[in-house]
């Protein structure tokens, strides 16, 4: 993986990107490409890039150009049928100077222009500047696993992986914190793209391609969205067919994975089906050492440290453990926030920062992990609640369907459905909407936006006349009412929680926090395709989450791994702010005079919360309600303070031991 960056003129007449400027941006950017750095300048624009080299490291410095040095581009990501492409290219003629994937998407778009980048099986954010159309063109893979930054000041598009390095790039730049971007991310968990959470910068939708043309003209194209039948068509096969049919393509995918990379891939390791799956097939392509990362936590709620030792011990690898305590993730939290650069509503993020560090620290740079396996086999409880919800509705007065949700959320040590009568008012709200689009998500929503009750009240103003939900629904396919309840929910899932929270948050972002690439096995086109043409019941069949997943390994994992209760990954929440350690920067985050600067949460509310949080020391359970509360507001405030009052820098800075280290002198806080 790498960092990419750029300076276009939009405008004529205006004076080339400075060296110095694009320099700064590729200095903010140098942990996700430690290995080598690079720029491009002419008249109208300039490119930076910092390498993490993985594929051809004595061959793929970028900005890279064609022979005749009309085109250049700057890739972070990889092209995983980049062999294919090469061999196709070659045939028609084209000549290679690099074994890098890299030049194969320079050749590709040089044979196939922007078209090129449907042929793509992989994960990348691609920049490339043809001097000779005068056109930049940018692209993002289908399901966002690399991000993509967008803002245009002063007659000029800045971009890059991550947002401080627009900031980095131009002083003068605004820094302000969007409301809708908040609004969205207290109701979806994360602002859904094109939005973000900075008024002004936009993020370029997965599975878009954007073409800037001489003139100001500028063309956007969705080459790709999740479908399912009657889109697609549906798979024929009877379910054993389709159990061997995945095991084959998440074999593939893995395999293509493994193998297509020039240095050492590990696995990370959970305990639960999906990241046994990649790391049992990891091991399975691998001669030598093959190593599992896993994470073991203090607290027994969240630790899964029998079911991992378990597999790593079935599959022979080489385990290495990483035990986090909740002085651990506060400590911590700040530094997940300077990469995230969003707000969070759960601390999850934070033990796979730290995880990440292990990894480099072992050595290795390439990790393969489990994340969207949920999202594409239908895993979560939020599938199940809504096939239970549905059927209730169907039969409204009766009082046995909803006893159907008390098999639902057993992990939880407050969990929604252990006081019967409140569950059946809680996910009994609005049973007669269970056609349309989003009442599967509605509970999650709801509890949400409850959260907005902290909002200041200048923040919930600026928001009124606009809604999260309905801004989504806007948004949605026209041929989603076609498919499937279950295609439907998936959709959504996919849509909003999977690129700006599960593969930035817990993807990208922590990971290259310590420059460490991740694979997804099962984002892999192939696999991705294939889930989404079954039918529902071989994903979820009765409440039987991802079943034709447990089916694909029954010769791969033992029972205990199969036949387990799911548990979710989780992390303490708002119990590790209450720590000594943690309690000077946590107040003085959540003082007053600091969220009277930020003017975006009412300071009664918030004091009464962290009160309460302070009256239980971490000790006695809180709601789900009042910890996502705590962790969003303190989030929300260190990204006000690191992004918005703090002067543009070329790097994050050490993590803090209190907020005089999250501030520059001439913003310090007085009293």
């Amino acid at each position: 993986m790498c960092g990419i960056a750029g300076v276009h003129s939009l405008e004529e007449g205006l004076s080339p990107p400075t060296l110095e400027q694009l320099g700064r941006m590729a200095a903010a950017l140098r942990h996700r490409g430690p290995d080598a750095s690079g720029l491009f300048r002419d008249a109208r624009a300039g490119l930076a890039h910092t390498r993490l080299a993985i594929v051809d490291p004595a061959g793929g410095q970028q900005p890279l150009g064609n022979a005749a040095g009309t085109v250049w581009l700057v890739f972070n990501g990889e092209i995983f049928n980049h062999v294919e492409l090469r061999q196709e290219l070659e045939a028609q003629g084209h000549t290679f100077r690099t074994r890098c994937d890299t030049e194969v998407v320079l050749q590709a778009y040089e044979r196939w222009g922007p078209a090129a980048f449907e042929r793509f099986d992989g994960q990348w954010a691609v920049a490339l500047w043809d001097t000779r159309e005068r056109m930049l063109v940018l692209s993002r893979d289908p399901l966002g696993i690399r991000p993509l930054y967008l803002r245009v000041h002063g007659g000029r598009l800045y971009l890059a992986s991550e947002v401080k390095a627009l900031f980095a790039a131009e002083p003068s730049l605004p820094r302000e914190l969007d409301p809708v971007g908040l609004d969205e991310t207290f109701t979806f968990w994360t602002a859904v793209a094109p939005q973000t959470v900075f008024r002004g910068v936009t993020e370029l939708e997965p599975g878009h391609t954007r073409v800037y043309r001489a003139g100001g003209r500028v063309q956007e194209h969705c080459y790709w969205r999740p479908r399912f039948p009657p889109e697609v068509a549906h798979f024929g096969g009877s379910l054993t067919e389709a159990a061997e049919a995945v095991g084959q393509a998440l074999r593939d995918a893995v395999r293509l994975q493994v193998t297509r990379a020039d240095v050492p891939v590990g696995s990370y390791l959970s305990g639960g089906l999906d990241s046994s799956l990649v790391a049992a097939l990891g091991r399975q392509m691998v001669s030598g050492s093959f190593f599992t990362f896993s994470m073991r936590f203090t607290d027994a709620e969240f630790d899964e440290t029998e079911y991992q030792r378990l597999v790593a011990q079935r599959i022979g690898s080489e385990h290495r453990e990483l035990l986090v305590s909740r002085a651990d993730i506060a400590q911590a939290f700040p530094r997940v926030i300077e990469h995230t650069e969003r707000p969070l509503l759960r601390t999850a993020p934070v033990p796979l920062f730290l995880l990440s560090r292990l990894v480099r620290d072992s050595g290795l740079k390439v990790v393969l992990t489990g994340e969207g396996a949920d999202e594409v086999f239908a895993g979560y409880d939020l599938f199940r609640e809504a096939k239970v919800r549905r059927f209730w509705a169907r039969q409204p007065g009766s009082s046995l369907r909803p006893r159907l949700l008390e098999r639902l959320y057993p992990y939880l040590t407050r969990s929604p459905v252990t006081e019967r009568a409140m569950a059946q008012r809680f996910f009994g709200r609005n049973l007669a909407g269970w056609r349309t689009p989003g009442f599967s998500h509605e509970p999650r929503w709801h509890t949400t936006s409850a959260l907005k009750r902290l909002f200041s009240p200048g923040l919930r103003n600026a928001l009124q006349g606009g809604d999260a939900v309905e801004r989504l629904r806007n948004t949605l396919p026209e041929a989603l009412g076609g498919w499937d309840f279950l295609a439907q929910d998936q959709y959504l899932e996919m849509r909003t929680l999977l690129s700006g929270y599960l593969l930035s948050a817990q993807g990208d972002r922590v990971l290259m926090g310590h420059s460490v690439e991740g694979r997804f096995p099962f984002l892999h086109a192939g696999v991705v395709a294939l889930a989404a043409s079954l039918p529902p019941s071989f994903k979820l069949r009765g409440l039987d989450e991802k079943h034709v997943l447990k089916r694909a390994g029954r010769e791969l994992l033992p029972p205990a791994i199969l036949e387990r209760t799911k548990q979710p990954y989780r992390a303490p929440d708002a119990g590790c702010f209450v720590e000594p350690a943690a309690r000077e920067w946590v107040e003085e985050l959540l003082c007053e005079r600091a969220l009277e600067d930020s003017g975006l949460f009412e300071p009664r509310a918030v004091g009464q919360l962290w009160r309460k949080c302070l009256a239980q020391g971490g000790q006695a359970p809180l709601s789900n309600s009042d910890n996502m509360a705590l962790v969003g507001v303190l989030s929300t405030q260190l990204l006000h303070f690191q992004r918005v009052r703090r002067a543009p820098e070329s790097a994050p800075p050490a993590p803090p031991d209190s907020l005089t280290d999250l501030l520059d002198p001439s913003t310090r806080l007085t009293p």
